[in-house]
């Protein structure tokens, strides 16, 4: 399983979580900074993060991926609809929650979505 990590980087805990709540191993966690330019397109700069992943097109396609993305709100949507370009459906998503009483303030994997599920349950609502 491939980790694309466009959030902070992660302890070695955290990747435990992961992997527990996945039931899989991390084969690789992937960094990629998501600072944007405000004042510039956002599209291009999203394009060029996922770029920044490093990954074939082979692995967009096929390898089992979990997504860690950017708390920039607009930045996630659009990298989300750049990825399911790229792999051809919704990969999952890992979801981050502050860790009850943490002091300093620390974070822990609570879930992990599956985005490709979520969107097929609605077509049957709509």
């Amino acid at each position: 399983m491939i980790l694309l990590n466009y959030s902070h980087p992660l302890t070695p805990a955290q990747l435990a979580q992961v992997e527990a709540l996945a039931g899989k191993k991390i084969e690789r966690v992937v960094e990629v900074h998501s600072q944007i330019d405000a004042q510039a397109p956002l599209t291009p700069q999203v394009v060029a993060m996922a770029d920044k992943a490093g990954l074939e097109p082979i692995e967009w396609q096929s390898a089992p991926l979990i997504v860690n993305p950017p708390s920039l709100n607009f930045v996630a949507t659009v990298l989300l609809a750049e990825l399911h370009g790229r792999c051809g459906y919704f990969p999952a998503m890992l979801r981050m929650r502050p860790a009850p009483n943490s002091l300093p303030p620390q974070f822990e994997a609570a879930e992990i979505i599956n985005l490709q599920a979520t969107r097929d349950a609605a077509r049957l609502v709509r």
